[in-house]
């Protein structure tokens, strides 16, 4: 495929399939953890922007993007942690900044809770790591038994829908067709409808106590003086202004940028300046401002 993407593919073998993931630049690593339903092309001009200071990592989660897709396997938060962890400890990455997005909050997070690997500085974008119970209405039809999985896997009504519904800005038609490519058939959207079944509103559901453990991992990133930055896409469906209400009292100390224009997909509206920003985080300690 191009779509703007063209970087160098490599491959982890996984007992349940391969996971796919970019190794790009030298230096100091930062890992870029997507959501649903994106891919690691989400990252792809971050990825340009970061590699020639950094060693950039990004992966895509097993069921997304290039990696494979497995029908017998169970896509619920603790194995995508899980896959995760293993890609770190093959690549031996014991200590890394970190950028995640959507799903790719409570995955990634999740992945250095438990202080093994050291997280050094963190990036957020438009995600939650915390219990919550509010949904909207367009994401809770895609959970209905039948509707759901025919509206998600039988017409990518989900990942059609974010190239209109997540930006705020219109997304080209070869970039919609970069965020679509990996997505098909039927049996390759499988893991964007579990993505959204696996949303832990109650304590009952399957990944809740998953999500309470990394919520409460959230104290040892303030505790320990982790810099933190977020960039906040102010014109989120989803993950609106409740949420980057309660980052705030989760991690008061970090920096907070708030884009008032951008939307869900924040890299995509603020594409040609949310680069330069992050990557001034990254490598001063600092939010430079506009």
């Amino acid at each position: 495929m191009h779509y703007d993407y063209g970087f160098t593919s490599h491959y982890l073998n996984l007992s349940h399939g391969r996971i796919h993931y970019l190794d790009e630049g030298h230096g100091k690593t930062v890992v870029l953890v997507h959501g649903n339903p994106t891919w690691s092309y989400y990252y792809r001009d971050l990825v340009k922007g970061l590699s020639s200071r950094y060693r950039v990592v990004a992966p895509d989660h097993i069921g997304c993007g290039l990696s494979d897709k497995p029908d017998n396997y169970d896509y619920i938060l603790e194995n995508h942690i899980g896959n995760l962890r293993s890609l770190l400890e093959h690549l031996d990455i014991r200590q890394t900044s970190m950028v995640v997005h959507d799903w790719g909050g409570p995955i990634g997070l999740g992945a250095v809770a438990d202080g093994a690997i050291e997280l050094n500085k963190l990036v957020i974008l438009n995600t939650a790591a915390f219990r919550s119970t509010r949904i909207p209405l367009r994401i809770r039809i895609c959970r209905w038994p039948v509707i759901g999985k025919l509206l998600v896997q039988g017409v990518n009504g989900f990942a059609k829908a974010a190239i209109f519904m997540a930006v705020n800005k219109r997304m080209s038609r070869e970039t919609a067709r970069g965020y679509l490519y990996p997505y098909d058939t039927w049996s390759h959207r499988r893991a964007i409808h579990e993505f959204v079944r696996d949303i832990p509103l109650h304590p009952s559901h399957r990944s809740y106590g998953t999500l309470v453990r990394i919520e409460k991992s959230l104290k040892k990133i303030h505790e320990n003086k982790i810099p933190v930055g977020f960039f906040w896409g102010g014109k989120d469906f989803c993950f609106d202004d409740y949420y980057f209400e309660q980052w705030k009292t989760y991690l008061p100390q970090a920096h907070y940028r708030y884009f008032e224009e951008w939307g869900h997909y924040v890299l995509e509206d603020g594409k040609g300046s949310i680069e330069r920003i992050i990557e001034d985080f990254l490598g001063k300690n600092q939010v430079i401002h506009q």
